[in-house]
């Protein structure tokens, strides 16, 4: 069995996804640092299940930034990563310091104030030659699809961070991240071919589109839980996955501040 500090080659594709991208952010991957922000996207990785999104967001508390350091906070979330499997916080946990209690929701967590956009170029550049490639992809179509090339890239990212062969565990594939039911509505045969992939996932964004007359939050909102659960209640569902989801799409298109991951 893989050791739990390496559990993030085995996570999820989203999880995945937010913890390659809490990690540029906190270590200025093509874009600024911001170790602010890098807390708010390890604690989203933290509420999709990631122990490791909590060893990170512990880490950063703990020999952060002197301005983000709380160690007592450091050691109740470094005590919740143990708890769910992760190896490495048993040692990183200081007995030395009185943990604080731990708080319902990481996302609550004080990190004073944010920039107010998200470097998408920037960060886009750092990237692997072959994430670059399929970022160009996904430019040089999503207008052929009328979506917004920011948004497309946003959903690409908190997908799959733009992995081709990415799989998650309800068998959804590719770039964009398309369950197989998707992948025959719109004519996926390939779903491991980047472009194919992304053209499938550019089609069911026009159709989400259109459904929720261009409605953005809605729209990633429904790629996320589905549009069922979008009209059950008239809006982002209240899952804290969901409502995450729809932040960090907003937040690297460039249509929110990142006072709102």
């Amino acid at each position: 069995m893989a050791r739990a500090a390496d559990r993030a080659d085995i996570e999820a594709p989203r999880v995945t996804a937010t913890l390659e991208q809490g990690l540029a952010v906190e270590a200025g991957s093509g874009l600024q640092r911001n170790p602010r922000l890098a807390v708010k996207l390890y604690c989203e990785a933290g509420i999709m299940g990631s122990s490791e999104g909590y060893f990170r967001l512990a880490r950063v508390l703990a020999r952060g930034p002197a301005y983000l350091r709380n160690p007592p906070l450091a050691n109740a979330y470094f005590a919740l990563a143990a708890r769910l499997g992760h190896h490495a916080a048993f040692e990183q946990f200081d007995r030395s310091v009185v943990s604080a209690p731990l708080l319902d929701d990481c996302r609550t967590i004080d990190v004073g104030p944010d920039v107010e956009s998200f470097d998408l170029d920037g960060y886009l550049s750092a990237l692997s030659p072959a994430k670059r490639k399929v970022a160009a992809l996904i430019r040089r179509h999503a207008e052929r699809y009328g979506i917004d090339v920011r948004i497309a890239l946003a959903i690409a990212m908190a997908e799959s961070n733009l992995d081709a062969q990415a799989v998650s565990p309800k068998n959804a594939q590719g770039v964009m991240q398309l369950i197989p039911g998707t992948q025959e509505r719109f004519g996926v045969t390939m779903p491991f071919d980047a472009e194919a992939n992304i053209k499938g996932g550019l089609a069911y964004l026009r159709w989400l589109k259109s459904r929720y007359a261009g409605d953005w939050e809605r729209v990633a909102a429904a790629y996320n839980a589905g549009e069922g659960a979008v009209d059950r209640h008239d809006g982002i569902p209240p899952y804290r996955e969901t409502q995450g989801y729809v932040r960090r799409v907003l937040f690297f298109a460039g249509f929110a501040g990142a006072d709102r991951i």
